[in-house]
């Protein structure tokens, strides 16, 4: 199980780096539709985060009820 958590959360970490990447060269394009895709993408930014800790809260709530 250690494993399969190592293997989520470095998944995580370059998923999110990658979108941040994304983000900053998104941030150069001077068009319309990329100024769409940059709020989309600074939005999704600041979600990510938020919603992989949610769900290693619900995890963690989880796991020690099963434990009872």
């Amino acid at each position: 199980m250690k494993k399969i958590k190592r293997i989520a959360a470095l998944t995580a970490v370059i998923a999110w780096g990658l979108l941040l990447l994304v983000t900053l060269i998104t941030a150069f394009i001077n068009t319309d539709s990329a100024r769409t895709l940059f709020n989309g993408l600074i939005f999704t930014d600041i979600i990510f985060p938020i919603v992989i800790y949610a769900m290693m809260l619900v995890y963690r709530i989880l796991s020690h009820k099963s434990d009872d």
